[in-house]
């Protein structure tokens, strides 16, 4: 009788490929990652072993156990190092913030760059509980009168929506600019103006403001690559 095929089997494959190459992209940029994984490891499992000897139960369980909460620390290392090395390797790549807003839950839209200019400074725009949030990169000087522009564009047809500006950057070179790395926190945090419905109704207005838009192609060189497959590979998606 001839074997069932196993459809789990390719998923799993290709999880334990994707590992391996966050891994790798990883240590390009955090050679030394595989030893403080270790590390990270050896101390969370020893702990969790000693824990457990003072609790009633068999000697193996606990050792299992402890070796579950050693790798469990250990993925929880890793996603945190991948992640600071994903946002390393696209920082000051134009449209690196639009790969760090893909990192958003559901509930979030984001349109990378519908605004630019031939020096390649960006305006991205996220609808979300905040409202729309503009969101620059670039040079901030040419930056205040694009997102100036795109501001007044979006007041004329959702002026009851909050609009938020926000300006990625060093913090130490621009005041109040945005690190990629804390770009997605930053937008989470500037409240909740928004309801389902309400959200319905603006991401409609503004298809009707876009379908005006000059068809003016994309700034030149790569876009980054979405930072969401980093996250994903340590939940096991």
């Amino acid at each position: 009788m001839a074997k069932k095929d196993n459809p789990t089997a390719p998923e799993k494959q290709g999880r334990i490929k994707q590992i391996a190459a966050s891994y790798r992209m990883t240590k390009k940029s955090d050679p030394k990652i595989g030893l403080v994984l270790l590390g990270v490891f050896v101390v969370a499992a020893a702990l969790g072993y000693l824990l457990f000897l003072f609790l009633p139960g068999d000697w193996i369980l606990d050792l299992v156990t402890a070796v579950m909460i050693g790798l469990l620390a250990a993925l929880v290392v890793f996603g945190r190092r991948a992640q600071r090395a994903a946002y390393a390797q696209i920082e000051g790549q134009p449209g690196a913030a639009a790969a760090a807003l893909g990192m958003l839950k559901r509930g979030w839209k984001t349109d990378p760059a519908i605004a630019f200019n031939k020096n390649q400074d960006i305006v991205h725009r996220v609808v979300g509980p905040p409202g729309i949030v503009l969101i620059g990169e670039g040079n901030p000087n040419r930056l205040k009168t694009l997102i100036a522009t795109e501001r007044r564009k979006h007041e004329r047809v959702v002026s009851e929506t909050p609009i938020h500006e926000v300006l990625v950057g060093d913090p130490s070179r621009t005041p109040g600019a945005v690190p990629i790395s804390k770009l997605t926190r930053h937008v989470t945090k500037l409240g909740r103006n928004l309801k389902g419905a309400q959200m319905t109704d603006v991401l409609s207005r503004l298809r009707a403001l876009d379908a005006n838009r000059s068809n003016i192609p994309l700034p030149k060189g790569p876009m980054p690559t979405n930072l969401k497959g980093a996250r994903q590979n340590m939940r096991g998606r």
